[in-house]
This record gives C-alpha cells, sequence and structure tokens, in this order.
C-alpha cells in the first residue's frame, strides 16, 4: 500500500491519459485506449496497463495522431498548465494554415449552391447519355 508521502512509480494508462488532458472523462480515456493505440511501439494495451516515467504512447486523437513521451505519472486532474508538465509531444508542430486557403467542409448538409450545382452537373450528364 502507498503512503501520501510516497511517490507514484507508475499508474493506470486511461487514467494518466485523463489527468493530462487528453480527453474529457476517464471513460472517454478509456475507449480510446480500446481503439488502435500504442505503449512503447507495442499494439493493444489496455486500460488497466500501468505506465511510468519514460513510456512512450501512440494514440488517435481527433484527426490527428499524437506521440507522446510520459514525463511523470501524476497524481491529479489539476489545471493544464500541471497537465503539460506530465509529457512532451513528440510530434512536429503542425504547418500553419494561411488565411483564405479553402478548407474542406466535414460532413453536414450541402449547401443550397451546392446542391443547384450538383444537379445541374447529373443534368448534363443525363442529356449527353440519350
Amino acid at each position: 500500500m502507498t503512503t501520501p508521502d510516497a511517490p507514484i512509480s507508475s499508474i493506470r494508462l486511461d487514467k494518466w491519459l485523463w489527468y493530462a488532458r487528453f480527453f474529457k472523462s476517464r471513460s472517454l480515456a478509456a475507449a480510446a485506449v480500446k481503439g488502435p493505440i500504442r505503449l512503447n511501439g507495442q499494439p493493444g494495451a489496455k486500460p488497466s496497463h500501468s505506465v511510468r516515467a519514460g513510456d512512450v504512447v501512440t494514440f488517435a486523437q481527433g484527426d490527428r495522431v499524437r506521440v507522446i513521451e510520459i514525463l511523470a505519472p501524476g497524481t491529479r486532474r489539476g489545471p493544464a498548465t500541471e497537465a503539460q508538465t506530465l509529457y512532451r509531444d513528440l510530434q512536429p508542430e503542425r504547418p500553419e494554415i494561411e488565411p483564405g486557403t479553402p478548407e474542406m467542409r466535414k460532413g453536414g448538409r450541402p449547401t443550397g449552391k451546392a446542391r443547384r450545382d450538383f444537379d445541374a452537373a447529373r443534368a448534363r450528364i443525363d442529356d449527353s447519355a440519350t
């Protein structure tokens, strides 16, 4: 049993991801661990797998893949500045997107103009086929 004064040497992977503020809840962190994740290059880590300082975790978060080196196990889910001291991001910085650069729309309904353009293109294809 650990005492309150004794430093923690290892911690559950899902708990650490939550402490480091990569996920809003511990259940989201556990669900992410069940997905594609690598711990020290080995696939198939479980949420209960213990991690310690020096381990490298690779996981998907949103539309990017994160490669993180664990610096400390942490003792609580504190403020963001405290959470950032628990890890080092090994990914290179994402390139800045210039203003005015068109971006892909992510799902959702098409705009009215897009729908009219689609209908016009389909009508041209139907007219040329006959």
